[in-house]
């Protein structure tokens, strides 16, 4: 069902948190240059990842018990707004400590908890999430991928593909089949926490049309999991992943995948002086669109603040906010494209070029278009 979207503001105890955030990315990203930040979510940097721990800012959210802050969503909001806006590299410890420990604390034993949780905030367990598979697409009910109950464990077989950085993860979580068939759809898929260092288990890097290579292949060929693989009960699966998806969609980096060629943009036309008409019609649009969906994520942040799981509200941010996302790139290119021969920066030009190559993605990760608006239609009582 869906909720009023009500404004809400960031506690003064959480705004508190912005400048002492903004010192240490001042410091840890001097001297990177834009084309390298806009990367942010997708850049892989390990190192950035531990000195984030070192100051507890990895698993800002999760309970203190477990080694995370103990803070509100509205903490975590600052922190990512910094980070993005920034163009830390954080895809190293994201997908762990955005949706991997969450679920784990949720669904998991405790043994689990103890063993991931903690890791994941020391900037030590990297996770990967194992969903999409050849010839399945975003129809997750349809995964093919097996897990076979053995005299002491699991036998797993089966192919992941479109894994984000499965080739450097410590630990999948994956949904696979535990009984039935691909007839069966949702009925009979579990979730299993996978140890990427088993024997079986093979990741091969895909290189993108940007040159970088955070896609993989996994494969699992005959690989032996211990009976504490299982996440949660077997059978819940669908249950459980769709959790894990509220988790992903939740958060405001649905909105600035393109703010560091935003930032270089206006670098340039301020460089030159007060901004023309035309740009500042773009200005003006780009910031008006980005006002709204940051209000949209924060009341979403909100009602997670309250206990809610916002996953309608959520679908709509993501959905309008990856749409603003990808208008950004086209905005600035056709500006630039009426500029004097020679007179853009190389710099803001090959920022411009990746986010460009890449920003058709930002309306497949999480949930494509068309999945989100099947969750929004439902929660509007339309199907």
């Amino acid at each position: 069902m869906l909720r009023t979207l009500d404004l809400a503001v960031i506690p003064p105890e959480d705004e508190a948190l912005r400048q002492p955030v903004r010192a240490f990315l001042a410091e840890r990203l001097d001297g990177v240059p834009a084309a390298r930040r806009a990367r942010t979510w997708m850049g892989f940097d390990a190192d950035f990842t531990r000195a984030l721990a070192e100051k507890g800012w990895v698993g800002l959210t999760l309970p203190k018990a477990f080694g995370g802050g103990g803070r509100s969503p509205f903490a975590r909001f600052v922190l990512i707004e910094e980070l993005l806006a920034a163009g830390a590299p954080v895809a190293a410890h994201w997908i762990a400590e955005r949706q991997s420990a969450p679920l784990i604390l949720r669904f998991g034993t405790e043994a689990q908890k103890r063993r991931i949780v903690p890791a994941v905030c020391r900037g030590e367990a990297f996770f990967c999430i194992g969903m999409s598979e050849p010839n399945a697409g975003s129809d997750l009910a349809s995964v093919r991928t097996r897990a076979e109950r053995t005299g002491d464990g699991w036998r797993l077989s089966g192919t992941k593909l479109w894994t984000t950085y499965g080739h450097k993860a410590h630990f999948m979580v994956a949904l696979v089949r535990t009984s039935g068939g691909a007839e069966d759809r949702s009925a009979g898929l579990s979730q299993m926490l996978i140890d990427m260092r088993t024997p079986g288990v093979t990741a091969r890097a895909i290189r993108d049309l940007a040159g970088d290579e955070h896609f993989s292949e996994v494969h699992f060929d005959d690989v032996l999991l211990p009976e504490d693989a299982l996440i949660g009960r077997e059978g819940a699966g669908w249950e459980q992943v769709n959790a894990e998806l509220a988790f992903e969609r939740s958060g405001p980096e649905r909105i600035y995948s393109s703010t560091v060629l935003v930032d270089a943009w206006l670098t340039y036309v301020r460089g030159r002086g007060s901004l023309t008409e035309a740009e500042g019609i773009i200005a003006g649009r780009l910031l008006a669109e980005l006002s709204t969906l940051r209000n949209m994520s924060l009341s979403v942040t909100a009602m997670l603040a309250r206990g809610a799981s916002p996953v309608v509200e959520a679908s709509i941010v993501k959905d309008l906010g990856t749409g603003f996302e990808q208008s950004i790139p086209a905005l600035i290119g056709d500006h630039l494209a009426g500029e004097p021969e020679g007179g853009v920066p190389g710099e803001l030009l090959a920022t411009l070029e990746y986010v460009s190559a890449m920003c058709p993605t930002f309306s497949l990760r999480g949930g494509t278009r068309e999945i989100l608006r099947g969750i929004i239609a439902r929660g509007l009582g339309l199907r």
